[in-house]
Parts: structure tokens; sequence; C-alpha cells
């Protein structure tokens, strides 16, 4: 059984970001800016942006802070977008979601300018996506591809199983899969005989938000099984949406949870704010 590490295939795409970012910068004397906007003082959301901050630093990227711990009103909040929008020297906007309570998302990702969307969730890039011809991936999908590519898991005629539905994971995820010659089954946690569909797949992508909802008796001998899910159990331990051990009893490979999605989300998000920069300063 392989264990899908995402560290190894992370410092690989960082490595690469920050080779990338010196030869930008070294061509245009500019430096790809971050935009980080966090409202609130949701711990879980400032461990986040702790850890995007450091992945810049460490590749080169400039970040400017907007952090509201008290919150910001809805109009003042899509008045910060608006001046970001309007500000040549930031490349990418990154709004730390979920937002608290009283504030429309939607009505904030619509508001960003597409090319500066480096969570990929703006409706424009989501439609480009769907389109075939992506421009700002979301970063989790994208980082479950990389780890796929990276271990040479086959995905042209593969069954594929995607288990959740979220914009940020579950609908990217299949269309990335369905552009790799997957065929590619949606279901959730209403799917009827989910056991069934499960079984079924040569790659499992789990993104459901329940510990622990796919066992090894749900799982095809020899597949490859990708677990999105961190979840906080009672006694504080980190646990994915699959059971590794029985699951890697049975499976050919299988992401850890912690160590294995999780690097691939910041590094991802690195990438998409180099590519950013490079298609704004191109277009100049």
């Amino acid at each position: 059984m392989i264990r899908l590490e995402g560290r190894p295939v992370a410092d690989k795409v960082l490595g690469d970001v920050r080779a990338g970012v010196e030869r930008l910068t070294a061509a245009t004397g500019a430096v790809p800016t971050l935009a980080v906007v966090l409202i609130g003082d949701d711990p879980a959301s400032q461990v986040y942006v702790r850890g995007k901050k450091r992945a810049a630093d460490g590749v080169g990227i400039g970040t400017r802070d907007f952090i509201h711990p008290a919150g910001l009103s809805q109009h003042e909040l899509l008045d910060l977008v608006h001046r970001l929008n309007d500000d040549p020297a930031v490349h990418g906007i990154l709004v730390q979601l979920p937002l608290p309570k009283g504030l429309d998302e939607d009505a904030v990702i619509s508001a960003m300018a597409p090319d500066k969307d480096v969570d990929g969730l703006h409706p424009e890039n989501l439609g480009r996506l769907l389109g075939g011809r992506p421009v700002a991936v979301p970063c989790t999908p994208a980082g479950c591809l990389e780890i796929l590519d990276h271990y040479g898991a086959r995905l042209e005629g593969a069954e594929a199983v995607v288990i959740g539905r979220s914009r940020l994971v579950g609908k990217p995820l299949a269309q990335l899969l369905l552009a790799r010659h997957a065929t590619v089954t949606m279901c959730h946690t209403r799917t009827r005989d989910l056991v069934a569909h499960a079984r079924r797949a040569d790659v499992l992508c789990v993104a459901a938000g329940r510990p622990r909802m796919i066992s090894g008796d749900m799982v095809k001998p020899g597949a490859w099984v990708i677990d999105v899910g961190v979840n906080r159990l009672d006694t504080g331990r980190l646990a994915g949406d699959v059971d590794f051990d029985s699951v890697a009893a049975v499976a050919a490979a299988v992401t850890p949870v912690p160590g294995g999605v999780g690097p691939m989300t910041i590094a991802m998000l690195m990438r998409n704010t180099l590519w950013a920069a490079e298609r704004q300063l191109a277009a100049r």
C-alpha cells in the first residue's frame, strides 16, 4: 500500500513556485503579492491564514494583511474587495472562508476581480472550469490531482467516485477528473446505496465532512483513495472521512490525515498567486 504523503508533493510545487517568482521578479521588477483578508476571530481561520503567510514568505510572495477581528459590515468588506481589485500591486485576493454570520459569501466572491481570485471560486472561474478552459482552479481539488499524478495513478478510463458536492472540493474535483478522461460518479451523504457506488471506484475521493465514514469494506481492492476530510474528534485528535487503517488493508494507495491533502492546498494557493501575477503583468 502506498501512503500518499502530501508534503513531498507540496515541497516540489513550492520549489517550482519559488523559481517562478524569482524569474518573474527579475524580468519585471514586481513581486507577486497576495492580499489576505480575515474577518472575525475564528481560531481555525487564524491558524490557516498564518500557514498561508508562512508559505508565501518561503517562496518570495509578498503579502498584505487586512485583519479585522472585530468584524466588518457587508458594505465595508465589499468596499475593501473593490479597493484591492483596483490596486495594481495586488495580484491575488484571499478572503478566508467561512465568513462570520451576517456576511454574504457569494456576494463577496462575486465582487472579486476574476483574475485576482486565487481560490478559484468566482463564478467566472468555476464556469471556465466547467467549460474545459480553467484559469484559476480551486486549491484543494487541484492538490488532489497533483498527488494522484505525482504517485502515478492512472486516471484515463478509470471509474472515479467523488463523495461530496461542495463548490470548494467535490464539484470542481469531479470536473478535473472528467478532464483527465475518468468516468466520474458524484455522490453525497444522501446518495442511495453509497456503499455500492464506493465499491465500484478505482479512484475514490471523499470530501463529505463526516469522520471515518468510509471503511475498508466499502473500498474496491486496489483502489486509490483520496481523503479530503479534516474532522476534530472529541478526543482532540484529527480524523479524516476515511478510516485509514481498515482502508489501507484493502486499497493500493491512501492519503493520511493529517499529512495528505492538507499541505497541497496551501501549495496550490501559492501557485495560483504566481500564475495570477504572471497573467496580469503580461497584460500590461
